[in-house]
């Protein structure tokens, strides 16, 4: 009759095999290439996402063009989201917006900002309510859209009646007479103030522009973004609307950002013509921590066929 084994004769040939296959992996190992090494700050960067908003496709001239025809376009060169300008929508009614969510969805898009205009600089308290109700039902409308964010307006004086001049003036206008820019700035922290309880119900930010108007200057945004202690309220940063040198005004309001216009002119701008160097205002952005959607407004004169192609390269080599 055989004698049982040794009780440590089971370890030792699982050891020597051990050995054995630990080998046998370091050689493999030792033949694979070195992987790059690879920095904290390559490992916290992500790809930027890149939107399109439907005006790159209609400046406010002649038939409007299809919001669902933007979407379809943009999956199919490459963009990830879609802003929509709420004056090109076509309708409001239910099916309508149903038909849009449901056609982002299926072309793997995200639906962005609703770019909506209102104006709160008015002496009229009437006209002022008419402003915030209009931006409160803009607020439902994203919230059925599935969208977060709207583009808020600050408005202007309306003393430069046609829009043209007001660009050529640099978007600079004098008050009505009797009033000054501190009453334009009470009666935009108050409305806006009055927006505030129904874009946190409907989880809807109301991004502020540097928009032409009160807003024209960085420093005014900023400055109606700190008097409103809101996580609701953000800024949208319009590359295309700084008065003088852009870039140390993009540096200025970079921190306050949560979405950003980027601008773009080819064949000549409907109003003027820029000529920014994206891959700076990218590195501006990044230091300043921004982590939030790039939209295109593509504001040239040229086809948007040919453009809003050239544009999106021209924004992916810039920010990645």
């Amino acid at each position: 009759m055989n004698s049982p084994c040794a009780p440590w004769a089971g370890n030792l040939k699982l050891t020597v095999m051990t050995a054995r296959l630990t080998r046998r992996t370091a050689l493999k190992l030792a033949a694979l290439p070195t992987l790059p090494t690879i920095s904290p700050a390559q490992q916290t960067r992500t790809r930027t996402r890149i939107a399109v908003s439907t005006y790159s496709y209609w400046h406010f001239r002649g038939e409007k063009y299809p919001i669902e025809k933007v979407i379809e376009e943009a999956a199919r060169l490459g963009f990830d989201g879609v802003e929509i300008l709420h004056r090109q929508m076509a309708s409001e009614a239910p099916d309508y917006l149903n038909r849009l969510k449901r056609l982002a969805f299926l072309h793997g898009l995200d639906l962005v900002m609703l770019s909506i205009h209102q104006g709160f600089v008015s002496p009229d308290p009437a006209v002022r309510k008419k402003n915030v109700d209009h931006t409160i039902h803009c607020i439902e409308l994203a919230a059925r859209l599935g969208i977060p964010a709207i583009r808020l307006n600050s408005g202007r004086w309306g003393t430069v009646k046609s829009f043209d001049e007001l660009m050529a003036r640099k978007g600079e206008e004098p008050p009505l007479p009797g009033y000054t820019e501190e009453d334009a700035f009470r009666w935009c922290i108050e409305s806006i103030e009055q927006c505030l309880p129904a874009a946190e119900k409907e989880g809807v930010v109301l991004a502020l522009e540097n928009h032409w108007g009160l807003t024209t200057r960085p420093e005014a945004v900023i400055r109606i973004r700190k008097a409103i202690d809101s996580p609701w309220l953000g800024v949208t940063l319009d590359t295309g609307n700084f008065v003088g040198d852009p870039y140390p005004q993009i540096e200025m309001l970079a921190p306050y950002a949560s979405i950003v216009h980027a601008k773009t002119y080819f064949g000549g701008g409907e109003w003027y013509t820029l000529d920014l160097d994206f891959a700076r205002i990218a590195r501006i952005l990044r230091q300043a921590g921004f982590r939030g959607y790039v939209s295109l407004e593509m504001e040239g004169k040229e086809d948007p066929a040919t453009a809003v192609p050239k544009s999106l390269q021209l924004l992916r080599e810039a920010f990645g």
